[in-house]
């Protein structure tokens, strides 16, 4: 079972869609930043690692650059093939497909935000 997991998770493409695999990993190139009030990080070349966790419906956010990790995020599909996170506002998303990554997280006086593409 654990060779089977990760060959699953090594050998997703680009096309892989994340709304439909049960396993999931991708990265995600684009303009990343974080900022809690005391430290800013902003980076328009950085990375962000996702993966789908064993609970199916929630994922994690692995960022490049020294940016604290999300984990443990729980979606929802919107469509056939988006996921949007449990909890969305207009303030505070996180959108994810086969191609693009959209973030705006904001907890804990913590603000998060990416715009990667795969």
């Amino acid at each position: 079972m654990l060779l089977f997991s990760f060959i699953s998770l090594t050998s997703c493409r680009n096309d892989d869609d994340p709304a439909d695999n049960d396993f999931f990993a991708g990265t995600y190139n684009g303009s990343i930043s974080y900022n809690d009030g005391s430290t800013t990080i902003s980076k328009d070349n950085g990375s962000v690692f996702v993966t789908k966790i064993a609970s199916g419906t929630k994922y994690n956010f692995r960022f490049s650059d020294g940016i604290p990790d999300l984990n443990g995020v729980e979606f929802k599909k919107e469509g056939d093939h988006i996921l949007v996170s449990v909890g969305s506002t207009a303030t505070s998303y996180i959108r994810i497909d086969s191609n693009d990554l959209k973030i705006l997280y904001v907890a804990d006086g913590k603000t998060w935000t990416a715009n990667g593409k795969r």
